[in-house]
């Protein structure tokens, strides 16, 4: 797995976290228990940190990254789909940043929220607790809660996956 120290900024990897052999993690970013990330994901931890939290997963082809100035949390039990990218922003717990989205500087996705596929969630803008984000740029759905739970068994998938990965894999050429 391509796991790299920059200068002193080096990866801070929970020993039951699993990374693919084909993601990239670089710096200054902790992966918690349980934490996954799949083949084509790149976390850079250059310039500030990158926390990713329990049981998140962050899926194939994501970009996570930081500025000097906002960090980038992903909190526990989130979903980041396929080649979202999230940059210096706070996604607290049980979020859903889905496929191709972006989240961008200084923005706050409130517990339990969705980001959907394809939106892009603005500088400093805040989705409040379980409502969802759509668009370009994303808005807020008005007369929308998101239930309770609502990515449980996605997290729970993606945690079954990085055991049976751990154990299953095998590179054949």
């Amino acid at each position: 797995m391509a796991i790299y120290a920059l200068g002193e900024r080096t990866p801070d990897i929970h020993p039951d976290a699993y990374v693919h052999p084909d993601a990239v993690v670089i710096g200054a970013v902790t992966l918690a228990a349980g934490a996954s990330v799949w083949p084509g994901a790149v976390l850079r931890g250059d310039y500030g940190t990158i926390t990713i939290g329990e049981r998140s997963n962050i899926q194939d082809g994501s970009v996570i990254h930081c500025t000097p100035v906002d960090p980038t949390v992903i909190g526990a039990g989130c979903v980041v789909g396929h080649n979202a990218h999230v940059e210096g922003a706070v996604v607290e717990d049980n979020c859903l940043i889905a496929s191709g989205s972006v989240v961008l500087n200084g923005a706050v996705v409130g517990e339990g929220a969705v980001v959907g596929a394809g939106a892009v969630v603005p500088f400093k803008f805040e989705v409040p607790s379980r409502r969802m984000a759509l668009g370009v740029p994303a808005k807020v759905r008005d007369g929308f809660e998101v239930p309770e739970g609502h990515v449980d068994l996605n997290v729970q998938m993606y945690s079954a996956n990085a055991g049976y990965y751990r154990d299953a894999l095998r590179r054949l050429d």
